[in-house]
């Protein structure tokens, strides 16, 4: 009996799958163990094997086409079986990469096959957050010679700016995302193959965002370019007075009413590119007066006159939707509750004190905060778990997510097993993550997997706040300010140094008891850091 193969949840995140490479085709004998196709998840390219023997009957998704976890992915069974009751049963998608063989007087599916050779590269999703992407700058140009490995583009996430290589060889034949322009994840990004192929068929229905195909007679010296062509100082063509700029800095430098003329170009040949426009810093200029009827985008390089209404737009990053989209999803779905205790930090200062007088040794507050909940962590594990609608996950390994402050939002890198490090290792690993979250360098792994989150405000002066839950987390403690103010010990008021945090609780997971004991183990542990390395 014939064996019906679903697309695999590969990662825990995965939703659906794209087909980067078959590696079998119709007709060919398939054994146990034989590699099947290259899968593209959320994460990664992955080999996906074949846990059955036969023949491979049907294949249900295309290579570089995408598909729902589940979705018909092929058929396996003995040569020549008749498996129509399965296709015929809803397992198959609208469009099939191979048609099941069917009679001379039968009309076959007008469906568009993809020319040998050719790969379809899609929006990919570079983090378990992404909904769309933004392309930020294209690094190789429509009939460029593009190998596994190059760097195609770099892609604005919800979390960062992130590099997406090729892992296909040939010639770039199409270019679906302009430069600055945001689709979906799974839309059209690219299409690679031979050089000259006609991929105008597989173009149709492609977002207006696309900018350009190669045609199959069309030299490559025709190709749209994006990059600048000429040297120099990187602003104008001495021919035509060009401004070399990315589609992205024009359009920030429009929103933000700055003269391209006016920016120094870092990209290549003196390129404006999109971090020359957000570092710009104007020269002094004479301030002019907004008039009535002037435009919003332009508004920031001027000052409004003194009881003029003044208004300014700016428009949501990719990060800063998705921010706005999972918190309201985290407030409104987990029961929150929270729980406030002030600390004694007089030992903690000590002990600091001490630590760093000793050479090449730097411990700050935060790191002991988070050394000290990692530790309480281990002795309450219901603290560092998740909420599932069958099951209360309990973690025993100890991942602590850092929220960092970044131009766009905030991020949360995470530190993994902080229990089992030292304060230095732990310093050393926030100091690192901050600065690839400030640069836009974190990788989507360095910002999975958190298993309970800190946010500290106190560097800011901030005394007391709340924090809305990082989810899947059940928790998240806020960190304020440690204050000088006036305590009382051993019956006398005398001056003292105290630090209020609170943590937030997912109260389906985290009752008010447990999170009550939580906190006084943390306690412990900040007025004792000795305790720390008992």
């Amino acid at each position: 009996m014939a064996t019906v193969i679903t697309m695999p949840r590969l990662s825990d995140t995965m939703t659906e799958g794209t087909v980067a490479t078959w590696l079998k085709k119709v007709g060919d004998s398939v054994k146990s163990g034989d590699i099947l196709a290259e899968i593209e998840t959320d994460k990664a390219t992955m080999e996906f094997e074949s846990f059955s023997n036969g023949t491979l009957l049907h294949i249900g998704i295309q290579e570089g086409q995408t598909a729902p976890v589940d979705s018909l992915l092929a058929i396996i069974g003995k040569e020549g079986e008749d498996i129509s009751d399965l296709l015929t049963a809803g397992a198959a998608p609208a469009t099939q990469a191979t048609p099941v063989a069917t009679s001379p007087t039968e009309e076959k599916p007008k469906t568009t096959e993809i020319p040998a050779g050719v790969t379809i590269v899609t929006m990919p999703r570079l983090s378990d957050t992404m909904t769309e992407g933004t392309v930020a700058t294209w690094l190789k140009k429509v009939g460029d010679t593009v190998k596994s490995g190059d760097i195609l583009a770099e892609i604005e996430t919800d979390k960062a700016t992130m590099e997406f290589e090729s892992f296909h060889n040939g010639t770039l034949l199409y270019i679906g995302i302009e430069e600055g322009k945001s689709a979906p994840v799974d839309s059209v990004l690219a299409i690679i193959g031979p050089a000259g192929t006609d991929v105008s068929g597989l173009t149709h229905g492609v977002p207006t965002a696309a900018v350009a195909v190669a045609a199959v007679a069309a030299p490559v010296a025709e190709a749209v370019s994006i990059a600048p062509t000429a040297a120099g100082n990187g602003h104008t063509n001495a021919s035509n007075d060009r401004i070399f700029a990315s589609p992205l800095a024009k359009k920030l430098a429009s929103e933000k009413g700055i003269d391209l003329k006016l920016v120094q170009g870092s990209g290549e040949n003196g390129r404006i590119v999109r971090s020359d426009i957000e570092h710009y810093q104007p020269v002094a200029q004479a301030s002019k007066v907004v008039a009535a009827d002037a435009p919003t985008s332009s508004a920031t390089s001027f000052t409004p006159a003194v009881g003029q209404e003044f208004t300014e737009e700016i428009k949501n990053s990719s990060m800063r939707k998705t921010i706005a989209k999972r918190l309201s999803e985290s407030i409104f779905t987990a029961p929150h509750f929270y729980l406030t205790v002030e600390i004694n930090m007089e030992e903690s200062i000590r002990s600091r004190q001490a630590m760093n007088a000793q050479p090449d040794t730097k411990v700050s507050f935060n790191d002991m905060v988070i050394k000290a909940s990692a530790m309480a962590l281990r002795k309450h594990p219901k603290v560092n778990s998740q909420w599932r609608e069958d099951a209360i996950l309990i973690h025993h390994h100890i991942n602590i997510g850092v929220a960092v402050a970044v131009e766009d939002g905030l991020v949360v890198p995470v530190l993994r097993f902080a229990d089992s490090m030292g304060l230095q290792q732990i310093g050393a690993g926030v100091k690192d993550l901050a600065g690839k979250a400030k640069s836009k360098k974190l990788q989507p792994q360095e910002m999975d997997g958190s298993t309970f989150t800190i946010s500290n405000l106190g560097m800011f002066g901030i005394t007391e706040f709340t924090s809305i839950i990082n989810q899947p987390n059940s928790a998240i403690l806020s960190v304020g300010a440690i204050v000088e103010k006036p305590v009382v010990k051993n019956g006398q008021i005398v001056v003292g140094n105290t630090m209020k945090v609170t943590l937030a609780c997912d109260h389906r997971t985290v009752d008010g008891a447990t999170g009550a004991q939580f906190l006084q183990t943390l306690k412990g542990y900040l007025e004792s850091p000795v305790s720390m390395l008992l």
